[in-house]
């Protein structure tokens, strides 16, 4: 692999291994703490490195309890550090959303802006592993839905660090959110377009700016994360029947990009939202709420291609029917279609 800037491709894992790297040789008020974030790297990779060259007071593995060590992350936040908090699942929030949500988010408020809270909280998300309801949930509009926070998705390497930098100066709480498919660990079944070209110096991505990662007039394909790469594959499949599909990568939760959307779908009057995260009440429902509350002239009704409102399946079969993926899209696409 080459290491020149215009040539180096790295996965999302070393990718926000090195946005940290570099965070915290410039600023000793950043450091990271989580369940195996040390010797180990972390679970996912993200961590890999930085115990080896900051040591256990800057890299510290934390027991098993997410509500102290969270709690604490804000507590140091607060009084001038800029930690980095893992939650190795983000199905664990169960346990520690006191912390989270009632600590990390509302402290700045409560303390009319005299208190900061420059924390990042970085969790993995999704499914396609037979890891079940515990271990599989994506839950973006849980933490986008709660005030205070904001709220990054990155879908490739290039992204990932950017976001992560922003993150890390950012004086709010930032919730990071990975998905474990597309970290590059070899035992997940990595997606190939998530490695891409990533610059060594530091840089940054603006915090509530979607990107249009692929330019088309026929349809808007919204998503995040992993999602992302299925509307890339569907948009593909979708060009091979004479049909232009844009793809619009939202990268951010909180603040939501909803004028890119919006101008998107003005070009192409026609919308499908893919979410991994549950069907009802989440973000393809913001979405698609956020463009016919406005004058917009739809060809056709909204659609969104999301996991249905159940529980997440341990049999392999049953969770790939229930994942998006792009032949769901291009379904939802041709059903469009005849509907109208």
């Amino acid at each position: 692999m080459t290491t020149t800037t215009a040539t180096r491709k790295l996965t999302i894992a070393r990718a926000m291994a090195e946005a940290t790297a570099q965070a915290m040789r410039a600023d000793p008020s950043v450091f990271v703490m989580g369940e195996d974030v040390g010797p180990l790297g972390g679970v996912f990779g993200n961590t890999r490195g930085l115990h080896d060259e900051f040591g256990s007071d800057r890299v510290r593995d934390t027991p098993i309890s997410e509500t102290a060590f969270i709690g604490a992350a804000v507590g140091a936040a607060s009084d001038g550090m800029r930690p980095i908090v893992e939650l190795m699942f983000v199905d664990f929030f169960g346990v520690c959303m006191d912390a989270i949500y009632n600590l990390m988010a509302k402290n700045t408020y409560f303390s009319g802006g005299r208190v900061k809270v420059p924390m990042v909280l970085m969790t993995s998300t999704g499914g396609g592993y037979s890891d079940a309801g515990q271990h599989s949930q994506c839950l973006y509009a849980t933490f986008a839905h709660l005030p205070g926070m904001k709220v990054v998705v990155p879908s490739n390497a290039h992204d990932a660090k950017g976001l992560m930098t922003a993150a890390i100066r950012d004086d709010n709480p930032v919730v990071f959110m990975y998905h474990k498919a597309l970290q590059g660990m070899g035992w997940l079944g990595t997606e190939k377009g998530a490695t891409v070209p990533v610059p060594a110096e530091a840089y940054s991505v603006e915090i509530g700016k979607a990107a249009v990662a692929r330019e088309g007039r026929d349809l808007t394909l919204v998503s995040l994360g992993a999602g992302v790469h299925h509307c890339l594959r569907a948009a593909k499949a979708l060009e091979a029947e004479g049909f232009d599909a844009e793809v619009v990568d939202l990268r951010s939760l909180v603040p939501l990009d909803r004028e890119t959307v919006r101008a998107s779908v003005a070009k192409t009057g026609r919308l499908i939202v893919v979410d991994e995260d549950y069907h009802s009440f989440g973000v393809s429902g913001e979405i698609i709420a956020s463009v016919v509350e406005h004058d917009h002239r739809l060809k056709a009704a909204p659609a969104r291609v999301a996991y249905p409102d159940i529980p997440i399946p341990f049999a392999p079969t049953m969770e790939q029917w229930a994942l998006p993926n792009a032949d769901r899209i291009v379904a939802a696409f041709h059903q469009m279609l005849r509907n109208h």
